[in-house]
């Protein structure tokens, strides 16, 4: 069966070695929602380096989710003490159980404060694509999607959950609430 791959990216105010108080309080944050995303029905697993530090991206052993890699519109630094930017990789069983973790608890507290910490970007923040049951994805696969996704839009091979696609690549929208549904086709009006 089908799973869901979603990947993340935002451009941070201030390197994620900064000592301030608003880095401190995204370190918090981040390890508040990850920790409550990973007890949500659905949630598969996520990218976590085997060997990396705060603010270590570049370099890190990623292990199956591979090379880690930035979009091309990325221009801050690259070192631990530079890197400014939050990003995901994560694995879903479909697109209900990941919409009702991003905008239920912890993370649509975070998400009503993005702009505390991110500068605000005409590029897309995140980008979902279907992959088979023994697919891992990869950071390159995931910008990858975020970089189609930016120049063309959405489409089965990269799309978000305003125009949501199915595994078989027909049109879905996500349906019912945080106790239920899942995708269903748009109906014609």
């Amino acid at each position: 069966m089908p799973r869901l791959a979603l990947y993340t990216f935002g451009v941070l105010k201030s390197a994620l070695a900064d000592p301030g108080p608003l880095t401190r309080e995204f370190y918090d944050t981040g390890e508040v929602v990850y920790r409550e995303m990973s007890q949500h029905p659905g949630y598969l697993g996520h990218a976590e380096a085997a060997d990396a530090g705060r603010g270590s991206h570049f370099g890190a052993d990623w292990g199956a989710w591979g090379e880690f890699a930035v979009p091309n519109w990325y221009d801050k630094g690259r070192t631990a003490e530079t890197t400014a930017l939050a990003t995901t990789l994560s694995l879903w069983t479909d697109l209900r159980p990941a919409f009702d973790a991003i905008y239920t608890g912890v993370h649509r507290e975070a998400l009503n404060r993005r702009y505390d910490w991110f500068e605000r970007s005409r590029h897309p923040g995140h980008v979902f694509w279907w992959v088979s049951d023994d697919v891992i994805p990869t950071w390159q696969a995931g910008v990858s999607r975020l970089e189609h996704l930016h120049d063309h839009g959405s489409a089965p091979h990269a799309f978000t959950f305003h125009h949501a696609f199915a595994p078989d690549g027909t049109p879905a929208e996500v349906t019912g609430g945080a106790s239920g549904g899942g995708f269903a086709r748009p109906s014609a009006h």
